[in-house]
């Protein structure tokens, strides 16, 4: 439990604002507090910096060695704290809003996830000396941010029919899947032609430094590598082919597990890729899955209904059904959701998480012909009748919606890095810690590791 709990708090540290150090180490950052760099109108504090780097350096506990020097690091970890206050604002600017209930079921969720109760999560943050509203405000960031990707998502990123059934063809050829990491020495917009031999100079002294063995490629990623992913060791995890731009696929599929690229000018800059492992995932059988068949009624929260009398009408409605009233035509007369009202609040057949995870944990916990009690979640408070459950192989639609899903992700990934760089780069940065401590734009990159770095 403990060790899950660090990695979630660690994951919000270098997402967000959680400051995270026991309260005797507080006391000793405390006095010597100041500003570690203005971020447009606001500040990152010194002690949120060292806090952040703490949750790093435990992370790695027993491997520093594969930590970069202690300046670089808070290099680092300060470019991620800065991106993190960026997008927060961003998307407070942009209207987006989480509500005090969504970050209650948040933690409610990490929680259940560590098998604790919310009580007993708060004390085990107590025990480590993390205050309870910090904790809290970094999830409200997290959401947040979470939120702003899925909206810039929607706006910016499309995948055609026509890109899945290529897609699909490319796999019926090719049914590999890659395990990649990868290493970016950055460029920024408008590179000039010093800045961009620099950078290739550092992307070779890289590649150097793991071919001799005296590096490995996880251990360059932590020490060298400009993207956000640098302290997971550059894991990209696995990606078809599909998901893989067009410049790099070829080369993988010609390269043998363990073999890292040359240097490849890419949109970011330049990239050293590491194909860690592949795996065939061409002989998929039938794909069965449990649907559902479902009515619901749907009382919405807004501004005129808060949650409490959100609430309350949906227990009066469950209480009128377990009084004899039909469904059905409770639904037409009070349902808010106007997609299955008319049909008297008809869902037809779905898999379980189709429409969210606390709803199809709902409608998962029913026997056909039972009524839920009220039910949250985003869209307000259900009231669920499951009519009944079938076995279906749905493999092909599985596979065409994961296909259009990992598209859809890997354009996301392009676009979104390129709005970070672009935020990160219209942004007043002043940073007031290092030997940088200069207004800047995103940083160029270092020189090439001289004799091993």
């Amino acid at each position: 439990m403990k060790k899950l709990l660090a990695c979630v708090l660690a994951a919000a540290v270098l997402s967000g604002t959680a400051p995270l150090l026991s309260a005797p180490a507080m006391a000793q950052v405390q006095p010597i507090d100041g500003i570690a760099a203005v971020v447009d109108e606001g500040v990152i504090l010194k002690s949120e910096l060292d806090r952040a780097v703490a949750i790093i350096l435990a992370q790695y506990a027993g491997r520093d060695g594969q930590l970069p020097p202690r300046d670089v690091l808070e290099k680092q970890v300060l470019e991620r704290l800065v991106l993190s206050k960026l997008q927060v604002a961003r998307a407070q600017e942009t209207g987006v809003r989480v509500t005090d209930q969504e970050v209650d079921q948040a933690i409610g969720g990490i929680a259940a996830q560590n098998r604790v109760s919310v009580e007993q999560l708060r004390q085990q943050l107590a025990r480590e000396g993390t205050s309870y509203n910090d904790f809290r405000t970094s999830i409200r960031d997290e959401l947040l941010i979470q939120r702003l990707r899925q909206r810039f998502a929607q706006s910016r990123v499309t995948v055609s029919e026509a890109e899945v059934d290529a897609a699909l063809a490319a796999q019926a050829n090719s049914g590999a899947q890659f395990h990649l990491a990868h290493i970016l020495v950055a460029l920024p917009e408008g590179a000039t032609p010093e800045q961009i031999a620099t950078a290739q100079k550092k992307a070779e002294g890289v590649k150097a430094l793991i071919d001799k063995g005296e590096m490995d490629f996880a251990a360059a990623a932590v020490r060298y590598s400009d993207s956000p992913n640098a302290l997971e060791g550059g894991d990209l995890g696995w990606r078809s082919i599909d998901e893989i731009p067009n410049a790099f696929a070829e080369l993988m599929r010609n390269m043998s597990a363990g073999q890292v690229t040359a240097p490849i000018r890419g949109p970011s800059g330049f990239q050293l890729l590491k194909l860690v492992e592949t795996r065939d995932a061409s002989q998929a059988g039938p794909s069965m899955v449990t649907q559902y068949q479902a009515r619901h009624i749907l009382i919405r929260v807004d501004d005129t209904t808060s949650d409490a009398q959100a609430k309350a009408k949906a227990d009066t409605l469950r209480a009128r059904l377990a009084g004899g009233a039909d469904f059905a035509e409770l639904a037409k007369e009070s349902s808010q959701d106007p997609s299955s009202r008319a049909k008297g609040g008809e869902l037809g057949w779905f898999t379980r998480d189709e429409f969210g995870p606390d709803f199809g944990a709902a409608v998962a916990a029913l026997q056909p012909g039972q009524v839920s009690d009220s039910v949250h979640t985003q869209a307000g408070y259900h009231v669920i009748k499951l009519e009944g459950t079938r076995q279906a192989d749905v493999g092909d639609q599985n596979r065409r919606a994961q296909v259009q899903e990992t598209i859809g992700r890997r354009k996301l990934e392009d676009e979104w890095n390129r709005y970070l760089r672009e935020m990160r780069g219209e942004a007043f940065v002043d940073v007031r810690v290092g030997k940088a401590a200069e207004a800047t734009a995103p940083a160029t990159p270092a020189p090439a590791p001289a004799n091993g770095g």
